[in-house]
C-alpha cells in the first residue's frame, strides 16, 4: 500500500466520523496546529474555521492564551498587531498580522474573552471610534461611536461593561463613559466623577475586587461602580506604577528603578514583591528599558524591550507562574522565554492576552 494511500485512509477514518465528534477531537489540539489542519480537506478548513471550534473549546476548558504585541514601525508611521507564534523547534517568534488594520496611535484598548476592543483616537474622523477586534478570526467589527470624544483614555472591564476612562476632548475634565459588552450599546450619556484630579490625565488602570484603581501621573484614584464613588488611594500613589496587570486581586508591575517585580494588596494595603526571580537572568548583561506585564489563568506573561550590543532593541517574552507561600510571601518561577524580535525600528504600544 502506497503512502498516499494510507494517508487518505487514515483522513477519511476521521472524516467519517460524526461531525460532533469531530469537533471535540478538533478542539482539543492545540490552535497553532489549526492553518496545517486546514490543508488536510476542505471539510476540515471548514470546521477549524468555524465559531463552533470555539464554543467547544471554551465548554471543554480547553482554551490557551494567544499574546498580542501593538507595535509601531517608525519607518512606515504604522502601528500593527503583532502575535507571539511558537515556532516548530519549540521557540517563539513575533508574527504580522496582515488581516488586522493599522491602528491609531493614541486609541485605548482592553482584551475581553477572545476579543479586543479599541476606543478613540486622534481626529476628527476617530476620536468617537469604537471597534472590537475577534481574535478567533481576525476581524473587525465597528461597534457605535462613543457619546463623547477623549484624549489620553484608559479602559477596563467589570461584569460585562467596559468602562473608558478620559481627558473630555472640549476641555480639561475627566470624564467616564461605559459600554455593555453584551448589548453592544453605550450606557445614556457621559459621567463627569466627582472628585479634583488637579488637572492630570490617566494613565494606567486595573480592577481587583470589582473597583477601579486609575493612577493620573502622580496620583492614583480608585472608582467603584456600585457606589458610583471616586476616592483617592494614598498607599498606591506611593509608587509609581505602570504597564500593570492583576492576578487574584493583586497587582504586579515591573519596578525599573529597583530592577524587580512589584506586588500591591489593595485590601491590606502593602507594597510588596515577588521573591524567586532574577530578571537579570532572563536577559543577561542587557540594559531593561521597561516591561509590560498581562496576567492569564493566574499566571503572568511579560515582554521585555532591552538593548543589547549594536542593536538598538531586542524583545524577549516569558511567562511566569505564581504560588503564594505561608507568611503570604508571593514566588515567581519562569516557566519559559525566548528573544521574539531584534529590530531598530519597531516600540511597543500595547501587549495584551486573549483566551481562545
Amino acid at each position: 500500500m502506497t503512502s498516499n494511500v494510507r494517508r487518505k485512509n487514515k483522513q477519511s477514518l476521521i472524516t467519517s466520523l460524526p461531525e460532533d465528534v469531530i469537533f471535540d477531537i478538533l478542539a482539543r489540539v492545540p490552535r497553532c496546529k489549526y492553518p496545517t489542519l486546514s490543508l488536510v480537506s476542505k471539510q476540515l478548513r471548514s470546521l477549524v474555521t468555524s465559531p463552533e471550534i470555539y464554543v467547544r473549546r471554551s465548554l471543554l476548558r480547553v482554551t490557551e492564551p494567544c499574546f498580542y504585541v501593538l507595535l509601531y514601525d517608525s519607518q512606515s508611521g504604522d502601528n500593527r498587531w503583532y502575535i507571539i507564534h511558537p515556532k516548530a523547534n519549540g521557540n517563539r517568534c513575533l508574527v504580522l498580522i496582515h488581516s488586522l488594520p493599522a491602528m491609531n496611535p493614541v486609541a485605548s484598548f482592553v482584551a475581553v474573552d477572545t476579543r479586543i476592543y479599541v476606543f478613540g483616537g486622534r481626529d476628527d474622523h476617530t476620536k468617537y471610534r469604537a471597534l472590537c477586534i475577534d481574535c478567533r478570526f481576525h476581524t473587525v467589527e465597528h461597534l457605535p461611536s462613543m457619546p463623547v470624544p477623549m484624549s489620553h483614555a484608559v479602559v477596563d472591564i467589570i461584569d460585562g461593561k467596559i468602562y473608558v476612562i478620559g481627558d473630555y476632548y472640549r476641555g480639561s475634565n475627566t470624564v467616564m463613559a461605559v459600554f455593555n459588552t453584551e448589548t453592544k450599546l453605550w450606557e445614556l450619556g457621559m459621567t463627569k466623577p466627582n472628585i479634583d484630579f488637579a488637572g492630570a490625565f490617566p494613565t494606567h488602570c486595573v480592577v481587583m475586587d470589582d473597583k477601579i484603581y486609575v493612577r493620573f501621573i502622580f496620583k492614583s484614584f480608585v472608582y467603584e461602580p456600585k457606589k458610583s464613588q471616586w476616592e483617592m488611594e494614598e498607599m498606591l500613589s506611593s509608587n509609581m506604577w505602570s504597564y500593570a496587570c492583576v492576578v487574584d486581586n493583586i497587582l504586579y508591575y515591573y519596578d525599573h528603578w529597583g530592577n524587580k517585580l512589584r506586588t500591591y494588596d489593595p485590601k491590606q494595603r502593602y507594597w510588596g514583591a515577588v521573591k524567586g526571580l532574577d530578571l537579570e537572568e532572563l536577559v543577561p548583561k542587557r540594559n531593561i528599558h521597561w516591561i509590560h506585564t498581562v496576567s492569564y489563568s493566574g499566571k503572568l506573561a511579560l515582554i521585555i524591550a532591552y538593548e543589547g550590543g549594536r542593536t538598538p532593541l531586542y524583545l524577549w517574552s516569558a511567562e511566569i507562574s505564581l504560588e503564594i507561600r505561608q507568611g503570604g510571601e508571593i514566588w515567581g518561577k519562569v516557566e519559559w522565554s525566548d528573544e521574539v524580535l531584534s529590530a531598530d525600528n519597531l516600540q511597543v504600544r500595547r501587549f495584551l492576552a486573549v483566551m481562545i
